[in-house]
């Protein structure tokens, strides 16, 4: 590998940038979830996003026109990251407890491992979800997450094992709560009650009980493991 190969002159950089925009969009809004969930929509610098990008602060206003729209857009953009891969679990093809069961542990994992995505929701709330109610495309996605339930929720009852009368925003509201306050309260939770609740096994269990909760709600016979 020759010098010139190696090291890719500022010129060679801006080329790529220019035949890959969605590359440094992906990288952006990256950079701009980490800031945001950090430091909220006024504490975050469109210089700092900058500086730990591959864009020029030039750049960023030329893809997202200002830090606002910024915002919306990394808002909408962890949004479809989760409903995307709620779309990969295949609840179709599960009997309705599994499709729940599955459903219930991927939105607890999730929320786990996505600790930036909670503080945006969040953050969002501060702002009293000014930001989300312009966006048709969150508005979207999150209807279809209570299609998807419903139609799980009444294939459970149609085949007997879901109590009838349950609604499926209601539900999806029980399994959100359960799931984000693990996230959300975690550090003062965890000094208050001296318990490491991130620990895995403490954090398994409360997957477990999370999920048991859920399905006993919505069984027709609670009793039932």
């Amino acid at each position: 590998m020759t010098a010139t190969s190696a090291t890719a002159s500022p010129r060679d950089t801006r080329r790529r940038r220019k035949n890959d925009p969605e590359s440094v969009r992906a990288d952006i809004l990256a950079v701009a979830t980490r800031e945001f969930s950090e430091k909220g929509l006024s504490g975050a610098r469109i210089d700092e996003i900058a500086e730990k990008t591959r864009a020029s602060k030039r750049m960023i206003y030329y893809y997202f026109s200002d830090k606002e729209t910024l915002y919306l857009h990394t808002l909408e953009a962890a949004y479809q990251k989760v409903r995307l891969q709620e779309a990969e679990l295949d609840l179709d093809h599960l009997a309705p407890l599994e499709a729940l069961c599955r459903l219930v542990r991927f939105t607890f994992c999730h929320h786990a491992k996505n600790p930036d995505f909670i503080r945006l929701v969040m953050i969002e709330n501060i702002h009293h979800g000014r930001f989300l109610a312009q966006s048709e495309l969150i508005q979207s996605l999150n209807a279809g997450v209570i299609d998807v339930l419903g139609d799980v929720y009444s294939r459970g009852v149609a085949t007997g094992c879901f109590r009838e009368g349950l609604d499926p925003r209601e539900l999806h509201w029980l399994i959100s709560a359960l799931s984000f306050f693990n996230v959300s309260n975690q550090h003062t939770f965890s000094r208050i009650f001296d318990w490491q609740q991130t620990a895995p096994e403490n954090q398994q269990k409360l997957e477990d009980h999370v999920t048991d909760m859920v399905l006993r709600y919505v069984r027709v016979d609670r009793e039932a493991p």
